[in-house]
């Protein structure tokens, strides 16, 4: 199974902090600090996992990343999960319009962020035949 999760946030410390809370999960993490970034990054690996968004970033916000990495033929299946202090009704909305799995709000706790990361990796993995 494939254990690389791609973060995506516009701020350091919380780059830094998701980073180092995965890592020691066993989770092997790339950064990206916007969306533009974000999407060349995806671009340029087939090894993501999941995806974690901030929403509110420079360049490229996370709804925009959204927006332009879901026509993409390999990244449906991936999920992402945005990650941001944003927590109004119609900005989530609007995430879940653009391919959005689930929505962590800062601050968050390690155990549960950790939580869903195995629960969305886990659950969009390959499937056996029945």
């Amino acid at each position: 199974m494939k254990r690389n999760v791609l973060v995506i946030d516009d701020s350091s410390t919380i780059r830094e902090q998701v980073s180092g809370i995965l890592v020691s999960a066993g989770f092997d993490v790339v950064e990206a600090a916007d969306g533009q970034i974000g999407l060349s990054t995806m671009q340029s690996r087939n090894d993501v996992a999941l995806v974690l968004c901030d929403v509110n970033m420079p360049n490229m916000n996370g709804i925009e990343f959204l927006e332009a990495l879901r026509p993409k033929e390999r990244t449906p299946a991936i999920p992402v999960v945005m990650l941001t202090t944003d927590g109004t009704p119609e900005t989530m909305a609007r995430a879940r319009r653009a391919g959005a799995c689930a929505w962590i709000v800062k601050p968050f706790r390690a155990d549960r962020l950790v939580a869903a990361v195995q629960k969305l990796i886990a659950d969009s993995g390959p499937r056996s035949p029945s």
